[in-house]
């Protein structure tokens, strides 16, 4: 009863609904490509993300749908060698494009870690932040997968959902690739977590940060 399903729905969306938003599909290992584009450090400055999520020398971090480990890599020298990114995905071929680096450029600090669409496989009580950039809006199962960080943070844990602005119509993304900070709060909020605060120095993002209630 917690979704939606709607035979008329846009194109871009898999039919299916969760508080009143409709779910994107998800990008396969044929976005590898876009993910890695030169463009993205002018169009979304990701250095300024990661300067805001405020990550520390041997914290856990998690990156939810993690891709080809764009932002993995980049965070690794920072959790140092007493720390961990878990680099997290459904898709087999993105999981091997990451390990493959990890492994050629002898980075023992991230690790490759298979999610299943209602489990991102994580120890209960391991994490210290967990973020998803432009992922949430993706999610089969958000409610169910939620649930689940929820339990792998630590006390004091942190979850960062950064998705495109929807409230910005310049941002020119397609409508169920961009998600309202007041839609994000709702889910979250519905999934056991409290807002901390909203970070909205980014070009086309916002960062929503959140713990747990």
């Amino acid at each position: 009863d917690r979704y939606e399903f709607r035979a008329t729905h846009d194109p871009d969306g898999i039919g299916k609904f969760y508080l009143g938003r409709e779910i994107a599909h998800v990008m396969g290992p044929a976005g590898i490509l876009w993910l890695e584009r030169t463009e993205r450090e002018t169009e979304e400055k990701p250095q300024l993300l990661i300067d805001a999520l405020e990550i520390e020398p041997g914290q856990t971090i998690a990156d939810l749908g993690a891709g080809s480990g764009y932002y993995s890599f980049r965070i690794a020298p920072l959790v140092g060698p007493a720390g961990k990114v878990l680099a997290i995905d459904i898709e087999p071929a993105m999981l091997e494009v990451i390990a493959q680096r990890a492994s050629r450029e002898r980075i023992a600090n991230v690790a490759a870690v298979r999610a299943s669409v209602r489990d991102p496989n994580l120890t209960p009580g391991s994490v210290d932040l967990l973020f998803m950039v432009d992922v949430y809006h993706e999610l089969e199962y958000p409610y169910e997968v939620m649930t689940k960080v929820r339990a792998a943070l630590k006390p004091g844990g942190r979850v960062g959902l950064i998705e495109y602005r929807a409230e910005d119509p310049q941002v020119a993304i397609k409508p169920v690739h961009k998600m309202s900070e007041r839609q994000v709060r709702r889910e979250l909020e519905a999934a056991g977590f409290s807002h901390v605060k909203t970070v909205r120095m980014l070009p086309l993002q916002h960062l929503i940060v959140f713990e747990k209630k």
